[in-house]
């Protein structure tokens, strides 16, 4: 712990991002940092941050129809905002790509470290370019990397008790210095929400600076002056830093304010459509009466803006760093980079308790106070939820602490050092043996690590988005409630403790607008109640995908088979089975046996209960395998040895209760195929003469023949998918469209489109990866062949990732041109410029790159 937010904290040596990508990529040729900065000099700051959505039993984020047609939230932004920013495309005027650059290279930027964790398992490419971004502008700007940490998981400070203040903190910078290998110098408040005793707690654990509204600001002097000056209504000065000392005044916390008016216009305004407009905006902010002096331009905004608010907009930042910026003669850095060179001179005091989306201090998040309403619409669950999740906490803590000292020295400190088994499940055993009091048996170890959970769960309920929105059932809302759950049921296992009933009654106050819930015990018992999972539940849903020789997988759990006999009854089977279940995150272990009869159609009954032995798993298995002659008997003797109370589908989960579906229909709908296959080949030539007359199909016939069609194109895309390169199925393909334009069907192009997506983009990285002109070749012809066919059936590709790989392809060969000379033969390096074109890059510019570089001036970019 420091002093003061006065001193630097010693760095690690390590780094994290190793492996330089490829220039194309790139493009980072900036300058070594000027020795003063009193150009203009410009951070443009993005807060990107997704609220953890992970179920808190399987640790897997669930489908989420709203995000269609993307897997979930995550995904879609993910695909709309985080790669585009990573891979950020400047064209030229014919909208061809002529380079692609990191804007995280550029951006001053925090990532929230849930969404960290979940980009990592995800995406690694765009995780190790953001994580390659900060170690880059570290390297351009003196060691002054763009990456700012962030509190944990978006809690609001100002409403957190002391420990958990610190424990978010704390979170925040591990879970950053095991990201990108330094501590960080700066921190961003969720909702930039602050108060004197986060300032505090901030200086307490090293954080240098943050960045707030200017509405948070209530007056400001000179260092070492006493008069102050009024800044209330917004109206301080964004283009300095300003130092606000702790209240005892033994340390600070050094603050930049950034440009409301133009921070508004990014995110709500046109200004980002244009690098022209945005530059034009940001030269308004410079005043003449500073010329000569530091002068700092800063804005921020959700980095979400940046592609999935505003579609495409990373672009017009990509051509703002590497061109317009450049050519106005501004800089382009970050915080912690103008901190070094010029430390405040200004003291400010901030407004007692502010956040930069509520205009009633943290009303948002903890009253009705009118933000974030819709018409005829109250927010009074807020308080309540606040005052029951308030209660749940401190039920946790007092658990926590009387059943921890059992087990550990220092349990509070232990809870702040959790975070390092938290990013590396590897670790569990060394810091086990680090905060341990005694030598602790595997049961032991169960226990702490439960309580561990239920402290990590209890953070988690705080999470700011279940406050933000209009509604206490929406997803954010239920979100909370769900960790909420999670932290009961921990509780309920360590200390044999029921906090649920009284907590419903506590919920019970919040009264939601919608009256199919009525209020908060109604939208638990409604939404987060049937989410609980069970070992029980666990296993059920694995006898009963087995069905169909497929596991359920998330990583919250893992299942080991042991033993199953499948049983045919007539149209019904039955599955008898032992499986070995076990949670990483808390050690458990459970042995546990199942039977499961499928009565056909969605009639399922499973019993699951605890193995005790193998001689009276043997008698039950025989018995039920004995009375497998009558179905009526297999059910009475399943309930018999079972229990009454036995899972049907409702135990899947949603997604995987969708899955089912499909495999229960699909012998129905494969019989269907063959009729209409059979229906559309023996009238084949009626309907060429109904098409020759120029008459209208009979919609039963053409129904069958799109049918038809659409399956011979998926199945012909599949096998070629299988067997690359071979040319019957091409000319199949090609068929298949011309019979289907000559009948005027309708193909299902954006499902064949993901078929060709997946071979186009295993085509593109074998060439990439190509180590020789005879495999480039071939790839070459591969790939022109694949063009040319998606082009034959009109089918919608995505290029984005293919020019990548084709950029890396590039690369590599300018690398090879350096090394060894002239590289791969004329026509080939012909062939592979023309494929560029296909794929919209400008060849001519890319071609430059394939030469040595000359040495120029620096430019900024």
């Amino acid at each position: 712990m420091l002093p003061s937010g006065s001193q630097n904290p010693p760095e690690p040596a390590a780094q994290s991002g190793q492996g330089d990508p490829a220039p194309f990529l790139t493009d980072a040729s900036s300058p070594p940092p000027r020795a003063t900065t009193t150009v203009p000099y410009v951070v443009l700051h993005g807060h990107f941050y997704q609220p953890p959505r992970e179920d808190p039993w399987l640790n897997r984020v669930e489908r989420q129809p709203s995000a269609s047609p993307f897997h979930d939230w995550n995904e879609r932004i993910l695909a709309e905002c985080y790669r585009p920013n990573a891979f950020a495309r400047i064209l030229d005027d014919q909208g061809r790509v002529v380079r692609i650059v990191n804007n995280y290279e550029f951006l001053s930027f925090n990532f929230g470290p849930t969404l960290l964790s979940w980009l990592e398992e995800h995406d690694v490419e765009v995780y190790q370019r953001i994580l390659t971004a900060d170690r880059l502008s570290a390297e351009r700007l003196e060691g002054h990397g763009n990456a700012i940490a962030q509190v944990y998981n978006h809690v609001i400070l100002p409403l957190a008790n002391e420990r958990d203040k610190y424990t978010q903190i704390r979170w925040g910078i591990a879970d950053f210095q095991h990201r990108f290998g330094r501590f960080p110098e700066g921190m961003w408040l969720a909702e930039t929400a602050i108060d004197a005793a986060t300032v505090a707690a901030l200086v307490d654990c090293g954080i240098r600076f943050v960045i707030l509204a200017p509405s948070q600001a209530q007056r400001i002097r000179p260092l070492g002056q006493t008069e102050w000056i009024d800044v209330s209504q917004g109206q301080i000065d964004p283009s300095r830093p300003y130092r606000c000392f702790t209240p005892d005044r033994s340390g600070y916390l050094d603050i930049f304010f950034f440009d409301g008016p133009i921070s508004r216009d990014l995110g709500f305004g046109d200004i980002v459509y244009s690098t022209q407009s945005l530059a034009e905006r940001l030269r308004l902010a410079i005043r003449p009466d500073r010329e000569g002096e530091p002068y700092l331009i800063n804005c921020a905004t959700d980095g979400e803006t940046f592609g999935h608010h505003k579609r495409g907009v990373e672009r017009t930042l990509a051509y703002a760093f590497c061109e317009e910026f450049p050519r106005r003669g501004w800089q382009v850095g970050n915080y912690g980079h103008f901190l070094s060179y010029h430390p405040p001179t200004w003291e400010v005091q901030l407004k007692p308790v502010t956040a930069w989306s509520c205009a009633h201090g943290v009303g948002r998040w903890s009253r009705d106070c009118g933000c974030g309403a819709v018409p005829g619409w109250h927010q009074r669950w807020r308080q309540p939820l606040r005052e029951a999740l308030n209660w749940l906490r401190d039920q946790l803590a007092e658990i926590y602490e009387t059943e921890a000292k059992a087990y550990l020295r220092d349990p509070w400190l232990a809870r702040d050092r959790y975070i390092e088994v938290i990013l590396d499940r590897e670790r569990c055993e060394a810091f086990l043996q680090e905060h341990q009091s005694h030598r602790l048996t595997a049961e032991d170890r169960v226990q702490v690590l439960r309580l561990l959970e239920m402290q990590r769960y209890g953070q988690l309920m705080f999470t700011s988005c279940g406050w933000f929105f209009e509604e206490l059932s929406r997803p954010e809302g239920v979100q909370i409630l769900r960790y909420a759950a999670r932290a009961i049921e921990l509780a309920a296992a360590v200390a044999d403790v029921d906090l649920e009933e009284e907590f419903l009654r506590r919920l019970s106050k919040a009264p939601s607008n919608l009256e199919l819930y009525k209020d908060g015990r109604g939208v638990y018992q409604a939404l987060v109640r049937p989410c609980l999972v069970s070992p029980q539940r666990l296993v059920a849903q694995h006898a009963m995908l087995s069905l169909f020789n497929s596991m359920p997988r998330a990583p919250g759990y893992m299942l080991e088979p042991v033993d199953q006999e499948r049983l045919a009854i007539g149209g019904s089977t039955l599955l008898v089975g032992r499986v070995k279940l076990s949670f990483p995150t808390t050690f458990e272990e459970h042995d546990l046996i199942y039977a499961l009869l499928h009565l056909g159609g969605w009639d399922f009954q499973c019993g699951v209960k605890p193995f005790t032995g193998r001689r009276s798993y043997e008698q039950l298995k025989a018995r039920l395998l004995s009375g497998a002659h009558s179905r009526i008997q297999v059910i009475l003797t399943l309930q018999e040895l079972f229990g009454p109370e036995t899972f049907d589908l409702n135990a899947l989960t949603e997604e995987d209760r969708q899955q089912m579906l499909r495999w229960l229909t699909q012998d129905t709908l494969d019989r269907l195929a063959q009729l209409y296959r059979q229906t559309y080949l023996e009238n084949y030539g009626v309907l060429m003469a109904f098409r020759a007359d120029g008459l209208p199909l009979p919609e039963e016939l053409l129904a069958a023949a799109q049918i038809t069609l659409n399956q011979r194109l998926l199945s012909g895309l599949r096998a070629m998918e299988v067997e690359e390169g071979k040319r019957d199925h091409l000319l199949e393909l090609r068929a298949i469209a011309r019979e289907a334009e000559q009948l005027g069907c309708q193909l299902r192009r954006e499902e064949a489109a993901r078929v060709l997506d997946r071979l186009l983009q295993r085509g593109m990285w074998q060439l990439a990866q190509a180590a020789d002109s005879e495999t480039l070749s071939e790839q070459l012809h591969n790939l022109e062949e694949w063009l040319r066919l998606a082009a034959d059936l009109n089918l919608p590709i995505r290029l984005d990732r293919l020019q990548e790989l084709y950029l890396l392809r590039l690369e590599r060969q300018r690398l090879e041109v350096l090394r060894s000379g002239p590289g791969i033969p004329g026509e080939v390096l012909h062939r592979l410029l023309r494929l560029g074109q296909q794929l919209r890059i400008n060849g001519a510019a890319c071609l430059q790159h394939l030469l040595p570089p000359a040495p120029t001036a620096s430019s900024n970019c």
